[in-house]
Parts: C-alpha cells; structure tokens; sequence
C-alpha cells in the first residue's frame, strides 16, 4: 500500500532508528540497554576535547553507533560453540585478547561452557578443527553485516568511513587488517575506547575503567585518548548516571539533518525487520512476511487506512526484542526449558522498551508489544485481556500466529498449509484469538471464509460450550479438565459469560442457557484441541 503519513504522530529520524536498534544489540551483547548510546557520548566527549569539527563528529557519532551492529548474525555459530551467545560477548571486553593468557583464559572460559564435562572435552577438540576458523571470521562478520546495514539505511559512506576498523588495536594486533597507531580512524579508536572503559566501569567502577585504560594504553587503545578519557572520567561518568546520555549526545553532534518519513520510513523498518531476523536462522523474514499479512488482512477486517499503516509498522518491529534472548534458547531441538520458556516470555516486553524512549516509534512498540497477549488474558508478556486489546494488536496477534505456525523450528515442524484455518480458528473457540481478526488473516492468506455462528450478547463458541458445562453444575475445576485447559482460564470464561449475559450464578447462567436453547449434547459439537494452546 502507498505510505501513509499519521497525523500529529511526531517524525522519525534516522539517528533514532540506530538508537533503537543499538538498544537491541545491547542485550545481544549481555549489556544493559544504553551501552552502545553510551559509548558514542564518551567517544565524542573525546572528539570534542580533540578538536574535532561538526562534521568529524558527526563520522564518530555513526561509526560509534553502528560499530556492535553485526555482532549478532552468527549467533547460531556462537552458541554452538560458547553456549550463551550475549554471555561470551560481555566477556569479551574483561581481557585484552591480544595477550597470550587472557586469550587462553577467555576460551578455556567460554568454549563448551556449561556443557557436562564429557560433551564439553569433545567441543573443545572440535574447536581446535573447526571453531577457531569460525571464531577468527566473526568480527569480518560482523563488520561485514554492519556496513551492509548502514548502506541499506542509506547512511553516506563517509559518515561511516570507520566502521571497518572498530576492532583494530594500536599496537597492529587487531583485526581484520592489523592498522597500527593511528592508521585506523579517529572514530574506531574512539569508539573502542568507550565500548570497553565503560563496561569495565559498570562492573567494577570508575577507578576499575581508569585502571583498564591505563593498562591498555598504546596497545589496545590510543595513548593520547586515553589520557583525555582518564582526565575527564568522572565528569563523564556523572552525565551518564543521570540518563541523559542521548539527549547529551545529539548536542555534542548537531546537525544530523536525517528524518524519515512515507515510504522511506516503511523502506528502513523493512531493513530493520529482516536485519532483525538474522539473530535467528530459521526466523529469517518472519517480521516482513507478518508485516504483509497483516496489510493484507487489514481491510478485511475493517481498518483504517491511518489503523492500517501503524500496525504495519509495529508488525516490521514486532520482534525486536528477540535480540534480548540468547540463540540458544530460539534453536534449541529440545522442549524448553521452564527457565527457557520465561526467557522466550520477555521478548515482547523487550520491544517495548526497546521502542519507548523514541517518540515516533512508541505507539508502534505498544502494539507490537501485545502481538503475544490474548483475549482471556492468558497471553504475556502481561496477561491483560480483551479490553485492553486494540483491534489492530487482535489482528497482529493472528497474523504473527499463522505466520509463526507455518515455519518449521528447531524444536517443532511446520504446520501444512491445509491445518492452519483449524488451527487459528480453535483459539478463537478457546477464546483467545479475535474471530473477524482471524477470518481476516486466513482470507488474506486465501484460505475459504468461514461462516461463523452468531450466539447471542456476543459469546463466542468456547464462551458457549463453558456456559453450557457450568448451567449444568460442574465445577471450574471439572470444566477445565473437560476442555483440557487450566481452571484459571475457565474462569476468565465465566466472568465473561457473566459480563455479558447478565447472570449472576449457575442458576442465572442456566436460564439464560434455556432461554436462548444453548444447551445441546453435554459433548459439544464445537470441534475443540486437545492441547491447549499453541506454542510459535
């Protein structure tokens, strides 16, 4: 569909598409969200100080922004050989790997790490084959991906003349090139800089990252920069504990005169979305193919044109916060884990944070959020229920299902084609998935309307089939095991029923059931899953 503008719905810029992002690759990296935010404001604090102009400034801002920006694109291989992809990553900025010892340390550390002993030794002798090849390609990956990215944005080359050089080392022992001093660019020593001394001081302080730097000076780090950074570290230190560490940043690098709005906007979140994606192989083009879905459904279901491109977009960013859990947990083979599964729970959440401090992307980050909730609240990452629910998350919901359902994964196959109406229309029936969103999405998909009975004050199929188990004295506890579902979500039933029938008890709800002849064979004809609800 053409770009659509949304009225009083403030700008976005590019600047706050790479904010947004860097927050993601923060948790990608075991970092908390701000980290890379706050590496550029120490390498412009450093630029100032060194006299460099607005638009020498402007090279470190981008540089520094997109420098961690490809870290998560062989995540896959990460895990397979470090186990916590986000764990070996923030270890990574605890020792000087140049060094004979701290490399030694760092893989006895990291390789096989939390496997049993037996299956650990056979990941280390692999390792020597096979691993040490991988490991020596990922920062060209990683540099790789990250231009990819900036170009794909459309960031001009030389507002990025840098980025290929932020793992380069003073002292010539950096990769991929081996620049010595100051062959590599301002903005990749800067920016190098302020990755390390700052996650050395949330861990251990502010006399802990002087001290590092100190350590590292004219080996890992530019000698001169490090004496800048030493001078000014509590000051800069102090800035960033107030939070004020974007707003600092945009007036230390004025003039980035790059709003986004129409079809560039809807261009760039596409990059995003699949960029996204990389974190996990099998979820490649989740986010663009939910993205089309739901623009498809979105007249079916009755949107407006406004309606229509703001889920759109919250559909493109949906997933965002998949960069928040480690690769592992997404590839897994096996069944997860209760711990796994709270993991995998947080990522909706993660989107939404992700999103909010941006004023042109929070709305689209509150519906994206909710692309996991359901209607009798038994969604997360918050429970909350139908009235809470916007119709256009109700239709991101049911497309982010059939899209997720239709995609083979690690620990499950893909569900043909012929299945997914069943599929998608049994959640409706378990009062979960909104009917008319549901319909949209499998007309959208080309599947046949369903032609739905009509039950009076609105129930819906499953709300019946409660109504009809309750008028006739069971329990919550014996409907649920009835239905196979949890007692607590037979009680979200019957508040609704109670809602919206006007019954009070049993006796109520079995005169209603009698008046509007609801209650047929105590079986059901309602054709309803044996297991509970899906899991993408």
């Amino acid at each position: 569909m053409p770009a659509v503008d949304i009225v009083g719905e403030p700008r976005v810029h590019r600047h706050e598409l790479l904010a947004a992002l860097s927050r993601g690759i923060d948790l990608c990296m075991g970092q908390p969200m701000g980290h890379v935010l706050g590496q550029t404001y120490i390498a412009l604090r450093l630029a100032e100080r060194a006299g460099l102009d607005a638009d020498e400034r402007r090279e470190v801002f981008h540089t520094s922004m997109l420098s961690w920006a490809g870290c998560h694109v062989d995540s896959l291989e990460q895990a397979r050989w470090f186990g916590d992809d986000h764990r070996v990553k923030a270890d990574l900025r605890n020792l000087d790997l140049a060094d004979d010892q701290d490399g030694m340390v760092f893989m006895l550390r990291n390789v096989g790490a939390g496997q049993p002993w037996s299956q650990r030794r056979r990941t280390l002798a692999a390792f020597r084959e096979e691993g040490v090849r991988e490991a020596d390609e990922m920062f060209a990956n990683h540099l790789a991906a990250a231009a990819a990215l900036a170009e794909a944005l459309g960031v001009p080359g030389q507002l990025c003349s840098g980025l290929d050089q932020v793992f380069e080392r003073w002292d010539g022992k950096g990769e991929p090139r081996g620049l010595r001093g100051d062959e590599a660019d301002f903005s990749a020593r800067a920016a190098n800089l302020g990755d390390v001394v700052l996650a050395i001081r949330r861990a251990g302080g502010t006399d802990a990252a002087v001290a590092v730097a100190r350590a590292r000076r004219g080996t890992q780090f530019d000698p001169d920069l490090v004496d800048l950074f030493c001078d000014e570290a509590e000051e800069i230190f102090d800035t960033l504990d107030a939070g004020e560490a974007f707003d600092s940043t945009m007036r230390l690098c004025p003039g980035l005169d790059d709003e986004i709005d129409g079809d560039r906007l809807d261009e760039s979140l596409v990059v995003l979305a699949d960029y996204v994606d990389l974190k996990t192989p099998t979820l490649l083009g989740h986010q663009a193919a939910t993205a089309e879905l739901v623009d498809a459904a979105a007249g079916e279901f009755g949107l407006t044109a406004v309606e229509r491109a703001g889920v759109r977009r919250a559909a493109l960013l949906h997933d965002l916060g998949r960069m928040g859990v480690p690769a592992a947990v997404w590839e897994s083979r096996r069944p997860h884990t209760p711990a796994q599964v709270e993991q995998l729970r947080l990522h909706p959440y993660y989107t939404e944070a992700i999103l909010e401090p941006f004023p042109g992307l929070r709305l689209h980050g509150r519906v994206a959020c909710q692309h996991h909730e359901r209607l009798d609240g038994s969604g997360y990452p918050r429970g909350i229920s139908s009235a809470e629910l916007s119709r256009p998350a109700r239709l991101l919901a049911a497309a982010d299902l059939y899209t997720s359902a239709s995609t083979h994964r690690p620990h499950r196959p893909a569900i043909p084609a012929t299945e997914l109406p069943a599929l998608l229309r049994g959640e409706v029936r378990e009062g979960r998935l909104d009917a008319d969103a549901v319909e949209a999405v499998l007309v959208a998909a080309g599947h046949r309307r369903h032609r739905r009975r009509e039950w009076p004050e609105g129930l819906t199929d499953r709300e019946v089939e409660v109504l009809g188990l309750a008028a006739r004295g069971r329990s919550n506890a014996e409907i649920a095991a009835h239905l196979h579902v949890s007692p607590k979500t037979i009680g979200h039933h019957i508040d609704h029923i109670y809602t919206k029938t006007g019954a009070r008890n049993r006796a109520t709800v079995a005169v209603f059931a009698m008046r509007h002849r609801l209650l047929g064979d105590e079986t059901s004809s309602v054709e309803r899953r044996e297991d509970g609800a899906f899991t993408p």
